[in-house]
């Protein structure tokens, strides 16, 4: 019993050190994006230089990338280099990124204000406006709820 004791911690500090580390990988160069992320840069910010990419390799979960534009913008991409977050800061975000079911209901109900971060969730959209609503949709854009700053 007493050998037990000993061999299951170093028999699970050999399985720990056998697994491949989880390493983040940072650079400024486009091509370390997938083909889909690097077209979505292309047509969406067209004019905006890349200030960081940061590759998540995680243990048992896909890559993703983390990309900072220099104009401030945060945008992460999944795996496969689809977008899940676009966050402008106080900036507008790209109106393709917004269904138009999303931008018709925000133009009628918020007049005189515009997205400034979205979110893709797996059966939602987030929404923030520049003056601090967050709305959420579901993914055919019908608007679920608001939280607004008090």
């Amino acid at each position: 019993m007493k050998k037990l004791k000993f061999i299951l911690p170093l028999l699970l500090a050999l399985i720990v050190c056998a697994l491949p580390a989880h390493a983040d990988k940072y650079s400024i160069n486009r091509a370390d994006l997938p083909e889909t992320a690097q077209k979505f840069l292309t047509d969406y910010f067209p004019k905006s230089r890349v200030s960081m990419v940061k590759t998540d390799k995680h243990l048992l979960r896909k890559t993703d990338y983390d990309v900072k534009l220099v104009n401030g913008t945060k945008i992460e991409f999944n795996n496969k280099g689809e977008w899940t977050s676009v966050d402008c800061k106080n900036k507008e975000v790209p109106s393709g990124l917004v269904l138009k079911t999303i931008r018709n209901y925000i133009s009628k109900n918020f007049p005189e204000t515009y997205v400034v971060k979205i979110e893709k969730k797996t059966l939602s959209y987030e929404i923030e406006l520049n003056d601090g609503i967050e709305l959420k949709f579901d993914r055919l854009g019908t608007f679920k709820s608001v939280k607004m700053d008090d």
